[in-house]
């Protein structure tokens, strides 16, 4: 085997950050997160300077990869890591629905969704979510807001409030299996387009994944509105992110979400 050479190994880690990056949202929350300077990362994006090991522990912990990102590209190493997918015992009953799920039945982009709080039910969430497509599957990528971690005694740093989730093709609509780092807390999602307006809505519900109680619900009806890559509707909808009132929720939305009827 032929050893590579300290540029080899400084290309490949750059190449493989670049990859990562793109699902930062930005490189500059990015380098917050990790506590790196700016103008050093971006040495290591372009493969001119090489992170000490702690930093590059840093990273790997950060992106939830190994050391392999300076050996190998990161097409290899997350063909390997999603084999689970695809495993004999379940790839006749999951991989139908992660192959099925087209940009015509849900198609990529950012997406403004409502729901009513699971803790509070006078009050509803607002968020953003963005969905992407990687190696043949469908994924969803946000983060819960400060108020809902807080209301929960939960850290509101970048890293805590993220979620993501694999999205599949069901009968009828589309299943989402949605969670936070290390699994901390999970939901399941379902999403049916509603025939309206220029087909940018879907209904559903969302339930997550904790012992029953009369604190709160468990599953909670879901409005989701595609708002594709259009920046002003993005940022407008990025700002009014969090809880809401009833009265604040457009018209449609409200008869969506069906308020006055419980769920079932």
């Amino acid at each position: 085997m032929t050893r590579p050479s300290p540029s080899e190994l400084r290309n490949t880690l750059g190449a493989n950050l670049r990859e990562l990056a793109k699902t930062a949202g930005s490189i500059s929350a990015l380098c917050r997160d990790l506590g790196i300077n700016r103008t050093q990362f971006n040495r290591y994006l372009s493969g001119e300077s090489f992170p000490r090991p702690d930093v590059l522990f840093r990273i790997c912990q950060y992106f939830e990869v190994d050391a392999r990102i300076i050996l190998e590209p990161l097409t290899n190493i997350d063909a390997t890591s999603s084999a689970m997918l695809s495993h004999p015992e379940i790839s006749a009953f999951l991989a139908p629905g992660i192959t099925q799920l087209s940009e015509a039945m849900f198609p990529s982009g950012f997406y403004n969704f409502t729901r009513r709080s699971f803790i509070d039910e006078a009050q509803y969430v607002l968020g953003l979510v963005y969905v992407y497509r990687k190696d043949g599957a469908t994924f969803l990528r946000g983060f819960e807001s400060k108020d809902a971690m807080g209301q929960q005694g939960l850290p509101s740093d970048s890293r805590s409030r993220e979620f993501r989730g694999l999205l599949l093709a069901q009968e009828g609509g589309v299943a989402g299996l949605v969670s936070r780092r290390n699994s901390f807390t999970t939901s399941f999602n379902f999403l049916a387009q509603v025939p309206f307006f220029d087909n940018n809505y879907w209904v559903g519900y969302t339930v997550r994944t904790v012992q029953e109680s009369t604190g709160g619900s468990r599953a909670v009806r879901l409005v989701y509105e595609h708002l594709g890559h259009d920046g002003a509707k993005v940022r407008a909808a990025a700002r009014r992110a969090g809880f809401c009132q009833i009265t604040d929720l457009p018209p449609y939305v409200r008869k969506q979400l069906r308020i006055k009827d419980a769920f079932s």
